[in-house]
């Protein structure tokens, strides 16, 4: 099983800065998502900015989500 997202801060751009639970951290670029379906609503920069982290991966007030596998495995990570 892949790590679990702690935290998360939105960035500019669609990107999530993300720390995982092993202490890794990673930028995830949701620009891509943006088209799709109920991301659409992502979109509005605003709301964008609601991102917050639930049961080990991030979501947004209207139930949007992304896998926590995904947001691992296709997260640049970041070395600090």
């Amino acid at each position: 099983m892949n790590p679990r997202v702690r935290k998360v801060v939105p960035l500019a751009d669609y990107k999530l800065s993300i720390e995982f639970d092993n202490g890794e951290s990673g930028v995830y670029d949701c620009a891509p998502l943006l088209e799709f379906g109920v991301f659409r609503e992502l979109q509005d920069k605003n709301y964008f900015q609601l991102a917050d982290v639930l049961d080990g991966t991030v979501v947004w007030p209207h139930e949007q989500d992304i896998c926590p596998d995904t947001l691992y495995l296709d997260s640049m990570k970041v070395h600090v």
